[in-house]
């Protein structure tokens, strides 16, 4: 053999083994945040890594200059702090010692870890200093040999007791699964060959992993997942340029490829030109442009106010880790690998007595519901349960100091386990804040007919606590909003990428007359389908205590009588006490108006009033969809506006507690159906904020923000304005910034 023929060999060999990393390189495109925003624990090798075959993205980075905390010694504090890294790891031996586990713990697999919280009657007698914590258990959702199981986990004693285990879905995927699928396709031939087909570079593949739903017995007894793959040639925003109509079925226990459709074979891949969304990028095309045709448009030059505290620093107290007390307010504050944010045992400071009141025991994002509106073969299934199905927490990101949050905000980790069991660190996950928008808090200015000068403003302060998930394409931004006059609002705002389908369409003029697109044209090759979204929050009220009842304020025209009034009408409202759950179901109804109260009838305000809060929704939308529709009997916690079911521990997830790939059996619509009695009971209040989206030119390549919110206020809850003796902001309350030396 001559030298030439070797060398050929020997090109051919590392040209191979190049393809080969580039394919598994741009497997984990998608994923490439995480291992630059997640922190292991234990990462010095001495101490034991948990940078395991599970969790190769919860490694630590080797060259960080500054060592993020580890929680290595957190010790709980309170009833609900969450399992702290000591007790994950016990929670993790337990298990791994728990028969049939303990014949295979590599086998054993862990979905969901965390704190099977006291109950709530201890939690409520608890005092600070003066009792011990309750014992703590945790509660665990994990898979063993294909067989899913629920156990409580005593912490203490050891013992690991079973749980009923839903009778359809599959718990929620993990993080290690949602990133080693994204290459499952990557090992099949035929896959490999229909991208080469589509003309896509194996090195610029990237695959998302998109759950299906339920659409029938097809789909049963075995965990399954479609992945659909985008080319990130040149942008960042891969999203932007799908692959269209390529879809893979895989199996997600052995990452075997079943079905491949190929429906897109002539829609061609939309191009990348103006799709990245990144400052660097952009600033490199501004130099460009200005070095060949002069000064350019630029970027808009307005910055965000310092909003830096008041001289004295920021007003709010962050107490043992997540206690946040803060102008009259005291509430639990935490971290959830499902839910995201829970904020608990919610009290405000009566500010004529200087008591504490109670006002929510507990509050969280329960189930977000994400159906599209195309039925086509490539689409119908994306219909996404994103807290039941990606972990809603476990999508959190790392929060961006000054553009996420301001300078004096407070940060809160969040500390979860991994798929073998180790835990990890998601850094500065929820940040907490005072906010001063300019508002006015309140004001009267009389008239000069009256001779009296009086000019009276207050502003308005409030404290936020946000955490903000990336779910792939989409971020969700979640702020609790705490005012001084007891109101709480709840805001969701909506950003990120559209999730866009590709079209042989350049111009509308090419389009078919009374074609249905499903979506807008945003740009050439480029479809945004229409969707929504809905995000149900799930608050456990305890208004001045734990049994309330939920009273339903209708408005009504009103006739006057013959000689009664020179006016014909006027506004009459009308009380109706929700005796049972049927009762309480409210669809908001803009000629039909009402306001919907939680009260407290043992508890009356000085003139006879009972106390109370109120919602108070804002913009919303509500379900279109088929009733019996699979997506929609899946998510038929959003056929109202408004549940109220009495407390269950065990009723905290809107969609049931396994999600995916089940039928819609246990739902909140499922547990209502019972119609159980609620008048004067320990309630909880279901709310859902819903979002319809016609994706609009604006929205590429990156979406600006777009928000909604809804209202807890009081109502007869103080005696009078609780805010009357603020005082007002002075000159002298002003900062007063020192020249720096030259």
């Amino acid at each position: 053999m001559d030298h030439s023929t070797s060398l050929l060999r020997l090109i051919f060999l590392a040209l191979g083994a190049a393809l080969v990393l580039l394919v598994l390189r741009s497997a984990f495109r998608l994923p490439r945040g995480i291992d630059t925003s997640t922190t292991s624990l234990f990462d010095d090798a001495a101490a034991g890594s948990s940078c395991t075959r599970f969790a190769p993205w919860g490694c630590r980075k080797a060259d960080r200059t500054t060592k993020p905390p580890s929680h290595e010694t957190d010790v709980p504090r309170h009833p609900l702090d969450p399992l702290t890294v000591g007790e994950i790891n016990r929670a993790r031996e337990l298990l791994h010692t728990h028969p049939p586990f303990a014949s295979s713990p590599s086998s054993l697999l862990v979905h969901s870890l965390a704190l099977d919280e006291p109950e709530k009657a201890v939690v409520l007698a608890w005092r600070k200093g003066a009792d011990p914590l309750p014992p703590r258990r945790a509660v665990a959702v994990v898979r063993f040999r294909g067989e899913a199981f629920v156990l409580a986990v005593d912490l203490a004693d050891g013992a690991v007791t079973p749980l009923p285990v839903p009778a359809s879905g599959y718990p929620t995927m993990t993080m290690d699964e949602q990133v080693s699928l994204c290459f499952a396709p990557f090992g099949d031939p035929a896959f490999n060959a229909t991208i080469r087909r589509r003309g896509v570079r194996m090195s610029d593949v990237a695959c998302l992993p998109i759950s299906l739903g339920w659409y029938g017995p097809t789909e049963e007894n075995r965990r399954l997942i479609k992945v659909q793959c985008f080319s990130a040639e040149g942008t960042a925003n891969f999203y932007m340029r799908p692959i269209e109509g390529l879809t893979v079925l895989v199996d997600m226990d052995t990452r075997e490829v079943i079905q491949i459709s190929d429906s897109g074979a002539g829609i061609p891949i939309p191009a990348a030109a103006n799709t990245d969304y990144r400052y660097a990028r952009h600033t490199q095309e501004d130099d460009r442009t200005t070095s060949t045709a002069g000064a350019g448009p630029g970027f808009q030059k307005v910055r965000a106010p310092s909003m830096e505290p008041a001289p004295s620093g920021p007003g709010v107290e962050l107490v043992d880790g997540h206690m946040v007390r803060w102008g009259g307010w005291e509430f639990h504050l935490k971290a959830d690998a499902r839910a995201g944010m829970v904020v608990s045992r919610a009290r405000v400071q009566d500010p004529g007595t200087g008591a504490p009141r109670e006002v929510l025991y507990k509050g969280m994002a329960s189930e977000l519901f994400v159906p599209y509106m195309d039925p086509s073969e490539a689409w119908y299934f994306k219909t996404y349960m994103d807290a039941g199905e990606y972990g809603f927490g476990l999508q959190a990101m790392p929060l961006v100091p000054l553009n996420d949050c301001p300078r004096h905000a407070r940060y809160i980790d969040g500390v979860f386990a991994a798929a073998d069991g180790r835990p990890y660190v998601r850094e500065n996950m929820i940040c907490v804040f005072e906010r001063y928008a300019g508002d006015v808090a309140w004001r009267h200015s009389e008239s000069p007919i009256t001779g009296m000068d009086i000019r009276e403003s207050r502003p308005k302060v409030t404290l936020v606590a946000r955490m903000v998930a990336s779910v792939a394409n989409y971020d969700y931004i979640m702020d609790w909003e705490f005012q001084m006059d007891g109101l709480v609002r709840i805001k969701v705002g909506l950003s990120g990428i559209l999730m866009v389908k590709g079209t042989a369409y350049s111009h509308l003029n090419q389009v078919r007359e009374n074609e249905d697109m499903h979506g807008t044209l945003l740009s050439e090759n480029v479809i945004g389908v229409i969707h929504d979204h809905y995000v149900t929050f799930r608050l456990d009220m305890d208004v001045d205590g734990a049994d309330n009842s939920f009273v339903r304020v209708d408005m009504a025209r009103q006739e006057t009588g013959p000689g009664e009034s020179p006016r014909r009408s006027y506004l009459k409202a009308t009380r109706h006490v929700a005796q049972t759950e049927k009762d309480a179901q409210v669809r908001l109804k803009l000629y039909k108006p009402a306001e919907f109260h939680v009260v407290n009838p043992t508890k009356k305000t000085r003139v006879g009033n009972p106390v109370g809060y109120k919602v108070v929704p804002a913009g919303t939308a509500a379900s279109l969809l088929d009733a019996d529709d699979p997506p929609q009997k899946r998510g038929a916690f959003t056929n109202n506006q408004i549940w109220v079911t009495p407390y269950n521990k065990s009723e905290e997830w809107a969609g049931g507690l396994f999600v995916y790939q089940s039928k819609g059996e246990d739902t909140l619509a499922t547990w209502a159906e019972r119609d159980r009695p609620i008048e004067n009971r320990d309630l909880v209040l279901w709310y859902t904020l819903g979002f319809h989206h016609i994706p609009c030119q604006e929205d590429f390549p990156i979406m600006p923000t777009v928000s909604s919110s809804f209202d807890l206020k009081p109502v007869n809850f103080f005696e009078s304005n609780p805010i009357l003796k603020q005082r007002p902001t002075k000159e002298d309350d002003l900062p007063v910034c020192a020249a720096t030396a030259a």
